[in-house]
């Protein structure tokens, strides 16, 4: 795409999944102007449209008479866009070769798409610097395993990986889990315990649900980072660190950022490189080849041609993916284990018996807390979703009201569900 700042302006010509626009340092564009936002908005090729988000920005983006804030149309090229005073003309630019891993695996990651194929190209040049990473993309899309690829292919690999989970760790303990503590420091310290940052030396920590870090903690956090050193809870001592960051958000911080709910400067130090990982169901090509990855890991392939028939990998390619890689890996398992063709209908009960609401909470006890609680919230918020249009004839304003949901934030969910 090319876009032309104001009329007659200075043109640049961008290629890539995504283009960010915005006033601030880390925007693919920036423009610096005081009506445009610091991350304004996202640009995405989508066949012959193209998919404009408005990060939430403070004036909006107008295209034509629309007023765009805080959600995702799609347009025709080409286009004239208005961010506050600012005009943006977008058109079709020089196509520029991108380029793709020549396998489909990398580490734990699988995939044959160009989307992932340029990820994983991406992946393995990273890894040869130094630089802090920040993974943006939907709970279940394999964000871990691209922090471990982007580990295990860099100088760091013989050093330690460890991974801190901001969603996981009450506010109150996270600085001790982090920076460690001395013995005696609080009660139950009886003794001197290292920090995630003193563990990892030489390696790589992965801040995985970053987005679920409180305010109060992130100036801790930023000056630990900028500083390569920090004072373990009741210490007085200074413990130098070396260290590579990689984070990991199903939240676009960008709109934190922008709503002051996310530092500026923290989300600098972080998202050094920005690489948003696709949900599943923008690389149904990548289905088959995922399917019979996890028939091996499991160890059923005797059963997988008659459960994986051609009927069913046609309906599996149509699925929209609400849980993404993680979700396919669990239907494999099961189907393998109940020795069932599977279902992704959301309302079909197995054996056409009705399971009760308890046995949505049984069936995830044995797994671990974050794949637990991720799949039960993916589960009722489509749940939730679905009756609450119903109850609104389909009117997302009418359905905004009666769930008492800010509407832009319902949208969203929306279009994280593919519900429509």
């Amino acid at each position: 795409m090319r876009l032309t700042v104001g009329d007659g302006g200075p043109s640049s010509v961008f290629s890539g999944e995504r283009i960010s626009v915005g006033s601030a340092n880390g925007n693919d564009l920036i423009v610096s102007h005081p009506t445009v936002s610091r991350f304004h908005l996202t640009l995405e090729r989508d066949a012959s449209l193209v998919r404009i988000t408005d990060l939430g920005s403070t004036n909006g983006t107008r295209i034509g008479p629309v007023m765009v804030r805080d959600t995702t149309v799609s347009f025709s090229l080409p286009a004239s866009l208005r961010l506050g005073d600012v005009t943006l003309a977008v058109e079709d630019g020089d196509v520029v070769m991108q380029s793709l891993y020549d396998a489909d695996t990398l580490g734990g990651l699988r995939g044959r798409s160009p989307v992932m194929r340029r990820l994983m190209a991406d992946i393995r040049k990273l890894a040869a610097s130094d630089v802090s990473v920040l993974l943006i993309g939907e709970s279940g899309t394999g964000k871990e395993l691209i922090a471990r690829a982007i580990h295990d292919e860099s100088p760091r690999a013989k050093g330690p990986f460890v991974v801190v989970d901001c969603a996981a760790i009450p506010p109150s303990v996270f600085a001790a889990e982090l920076f460690g503590h001395e013995r005696g420091a609080f009660t139950g310290a009886d003794k001197r315990r290292a920090g995630a940052l003193e563990r990892a030396n030489g390696g790589t920590v992965l801040l995985d649900e970053l987005g679920e870090l409180p305010p109060s903690l992130q100036a801790a956090l930023l000056g630990a980072l900028e500083r390569r050193r920090f004072t373990r809870i009741g210490g007085s001592e200074e413990v130098p660190v070396d260290v590579r960051i990689v984070s990991a958000t199903n939240r676009d911080l960008r709109r934190d950022v922008n709503s002051g709910t996310f530092r500026l400067d923290l989300f600098y130090r972080l998202g050094v490189v920005v690489l948003e990982v696709p949900p599943l169901r923008r690389r149904a090509e990548d289905v088959s080849l995922l399917i019979q990855h996890f028939i091996g890991e499991v160890g059923g392939a005797e059963q997988a041609s008659d459960l994986f028939n051609d009927d069913v990998m046609r309906e599996l390619l149509a699925y929209s993916w609400p849980g993404n890689v993680r979700e396919l890996r669990n239907l494999v398992a099961a189907a393998l284990a109940m020795g069932q063709k599977p279902s992704v209908d959301p309302a079909a009960a197995p054996s056409g018996a009705s399971a009760p609401s308890e046995d949505i909470i049984e069936s995830v006890l044995d797994r671990p807390y974050r794949d637990a609680r991720s799949e039960l919230l993916e589960r009722f918020e489509k749940r939730y979703l679905q009756a609450l249009l119903e109850r609104s004839a389909g009117n997302v304003r009418q359905a905004a009201r009666v769930g008492q949901m800010n509407r832009s934030y319902l949208i969203e969910l929306l279009k994280r569900h593919d519900i429509r």
